[in-house]
C-alpha cells in the first residue's frame, strides 16, 4: 500500500492503493485481457520489470489480483474487487479523451500503440489465411520504426522484428498521426486524403483496412466543442 492519507474517507482509503505510479495502468492492462507478466509489461513498456513485479505483488496482497501458478506458468487475474474497478478505469479514460487533449512528443510510444492495435483487430474482416501488415513510422528511431501485424484465423501477433512472411499491406504514417487516428481525434479517411497516412497494397485489401483496424474503444467519445 502507498503512504496513508490518515482519513476515514473511502476515496482516501482507495487512493492509498490506487494512486501509486503505474498501478491503475496495470489494472487497465488486466482489464484489457493481459494475464501473463510479459503481456502486462508490453502494455506498460516504460515501466521497469522490477517495479512491475512489486506493483503486481502489492495488488495481490490487497486482494485486487489473484496470482495463479500452474507449473511454470504464472497468470495474474483480477478478483471480483479488481473487476469492480472496470467502470472506474473506463470513466477515467472517457474523461481523459474529453478533457486532456494535448499530447507531448514523449507521450507517443509505438510499442504501446502497436500493442493496443493488436488487441483490437477484427480478424473476421480479413481474408482467410495469413495477412501481414507492415507499419512504418518514418519519424521515429530505426529500432522502433518498423512493425508487423500477422493476422490469421487464430489471432494476431505483433512483431518488432521481420517475421519473414510476405507483406500484404504497408501502412506508412507519422507516429503522431497514427496515434491521433487510433484515438479517434482524426478520421481514417481524412488522414488518407491529407497524405498523413499512406496504405500500399492490393486495392481490395486496402479498402478493408477500416473494417479490421478497429480503433480504440474510446475513439467515439464526443469531444467538447
Amino acid at each position: 500500500m502507498g503512504a496513508s492519507y490518515y482519513q476515514f474517507c473511502p476515496v482516501a482509503k482507495a487512493m492509498e492503493l490506487l494512486d501509486e505510479r503505474w498501478t491503475l495502468l496495470i489494472i487497465r492492462e488486466l482489464l484489457s485481457g493481459s494475464e501473463r507478466f510479459n503481456e502486462v509489461r508490453r502494455g506498460v513498456p516504460r515501466m521497469s520489470p522490477t517495479l512491475l513485479s512489486k506493483r503486481l505483488n502489492q495488488l495481490v496482497r490487497a486482494g485486487v489480483v489473484d496470482k495463479r501458478v500452474d507449473g511454470s506458468e504464472v497468470r495474474y487475474v483480477l478478483t471480483p474487487a479488481g473487476e469492480e474497478l472496470r467502470p472506474v478505469v473506463e470513466a477515467l479514460a472517457v474523461w481523459g479523451v474529453r478533457w486532456i487533449g494535448e499530447l507531448g512528443d514523449r507521450d507517443l510510444d509505438p510499442k504501446l500503440l502497436m500493442w493496443d492495435v493488436r488487441r483490437n483487430v477484427d480478424c473476421g474482416a480479413v481474408p482467410d489465411g495469413r495477412t501481414v501488415v507492415q507499419f512504418v513510422f518514418p519519424d521515429v528511431p530505426d529500432r522502433e520504426r518498423y512493425w508487423w501485424l500477422v493476422l490469421t484465423s487464430e489471432g494476431v501477433d505483433v512483431c518488432d522484428v521481420d517475421p519473414g512472411y510476405e507483406v500484404s499491406l504497408t501502412v506508412t504514417a507519422g507516429l503522431r498521426h497514427m496515434v491521433l487516428m487510433w484515438r479517434g481525434d482524426i478520421r481514417w479517411d481524412e488522414a488518407l486524403r491529407s497524405g498523413a497516412v499512406e496504405v500500399r497494397g492490393p486495392e481490395a485489401l486496402r479498402r478493408t483496412v477500416p473494417e479490421w483496424l478497429s480503433l480504440s474503444q474510446f475513439a467515439a467519445v464526443p469531444r467538447p466543442g
